[in-house]
């Protein structure tokens, strides 16, 4: 499977960044329930790993917040290649924006 990976810098220290993190997934998980399903999740110290299927397509990475940054890795299907620019753009946009706020 093709993948994703951005790290995108922060300086809010690792508990405040995976708080901000933790907010944004919460809602984005709720705007999108009706098009996410057999969502897995699983947290292990600052990495979150989690997979599910979306328009019947699979989904899988995982998210580590470090104390300056944050990396996150997707395996996308083949079929969303077309679409990994509009992906990651989106990606960085939201989770800077859920950094930044105050």
């Amino acid at each position: 499977m093709p993948s994703l990976s951005l790290a995108i810098p922060h300086s809010l220290g690792q508990e405040v960044a995976q708080q901000r993190l933790q907010t944004l997934l919460t809602k984005a998980l709720e705007r999108n329930q009706s098009k996410i399903s057999n969502l897995e999740q699983a947290t292990e110290g600052n990495r979150q790993t989690f997979k599910f299927s979306t328009f019947g397509f699979k989904v899988s990475g995982d998210v580590v917040v470090e104390a300056a940054q944050i990396v996150l890795n997707l395996s996308l299907p083949f079929a969303a290649m077309m679409f990994k620019g509009k992906i990651e753009q989106t990606l960085r946009e939201e989770i800077t924006k859920a950094l930044a706020a105050p």
